[in-house]
């Protein structure tokens, strides 16, 4: 498949708003205004979809609706990018109705994480072009703790150069929408924790582990071929359904070309301490031959990093429990 790379963000580039899983509206006013006024400071301009926030009793909006919003802002010209709202539960909904030939004729970047994986893995697939887990829209209303988002949001969306995914210093998994002012930041002590050693470069393929699976079997299966899987799961799932996840990977036909593995930090109410992660890794000899790296700064703790989905990456770990290297090449 020809990968498709979308223009790059510049100042004054305008990004398109839209709510593909549930509805803007369960936003609060300051979670917007402060998210508007801090991609403005950043150089763009903001604008929003027609239906963003319409919303019915799932806290999302009609089919119909999001699918007109998202067909919209990739036919519109004077959209350079599009990043979503917030995640949710139910993109999928949308897959089957996509005019994925208007996507692929008017390639834009899409940003966005959690269930937005559905979208961003299936356009892939489908057309070939790279999409990007990051931000939402909301996130970027956070007052504390943007500055590595910042900057991996920078490095990603505006540059063609490679760089490198760093561990951050601190990381927190408050619900800081409630109270910006009291969020307690914990010391990030073990960076990127290498389980296997070893060495690998292929396309990155993944985001949440949830939304992923739910391709399988599918027309909008990315596949593994050559792939570095990114994955990362948020509170509603503990160590025996991750461990459930992680195998039925595993079991694609597929799998065999997975490259290498990267896991995004669990959230604390998880209760997936790193060794019980370990134990699980080590217990699956499918994947001893392969590196696989855990405690990445992606996923839903604060902060995240953007990273290609389709794009190319290396991983680097040397020895268990040494400094572990992830850069990203062609983005």
């Amino acid at each position: 498949m020809r990968i498709i790379t979308p223009k790059r963000l510049t100042v004054g580039s305008r990004i398109r708003v839209i709510a593909p899983s549930r509805s803007m509206s369960i936003l609060s006013k300051d979670v917007v205004d402060g998210a508007l006024k801090a991609l403005n400071d950043a150089g763009f301009s903001i604008s929003f979809s027609d239906h963003a926030s319409d919303c019915n009793d799932q806290s999302s909006s009609s089919v119909d609706s999001r699918l007109y919003d998202l067909h919209e802002a990739f036919s519109d010209d004077s959209v350079d990018a599009i990043m979503t709202a917030i995640g949710g539960y139910n993109s999928n909904q949308l897959l089957h109705k996509i005019d994925y030939e208007l996507i692929r004729t008017n390639p834009k970047i899409l940003c966005g994480f959690s269930d937005i994986t559905v979208l961003s893995n299936a356009i892939l697939a489908k057309t070939g072009l790279m999409t990007y887990s990051g931000p939402h829209f909301s996130s970027w209303a956070m007052s504390r703790g943007r500055e590595y988002m910042d900057k991996a949001f920078m490095d990603c969306l505006t540059s063609s150069e490679p760089y490198s995914l760093e561990p951050s210093h601190t990381w927190s998994d408050d619900a800081w929408f409630i109270n910006q002012n009291e969020r307690k930041f914990v010391l990030n002590k073990d960076g990127f924790v290498t389980v296997n050693p070893g060495h690998c470069s292929g396309r990155i393929i993944g985001g949440h582990i949830r939304c992923l699976s739910a391709l399988q079997g599918t027309a909008y299966w990315p596949g593994l071929k050559d792939a570095i899987l990114f994955i990362e799961e948020d509170e509603e799932t503990d160590i025996n359904l991750f461990d459930r996840l992680l195998q039925s990977l595993i079991h694609q036909n597929d799998f065999g070309g997975v490259r290498g593995i990267v896991i995004g930090r669990f959230q604390r109410k998880s209760k997936v301490p790193i060794e019980q992660l370990v134990r699980i890794i080590k217990d699956k000899h499918e994947l001893d031959q392969i590196p696989v790296i855990i405690n990445a700064n992606f996923g839903h703790t604060t902060p995240i990093t953007t990273f290609p989905v389709g794009g190319q990456a290396r991983i680097s770990a040397m020895s268990v429990g040494a400094k572990a290297d992830i850069f990203v090449l062609k983005h």
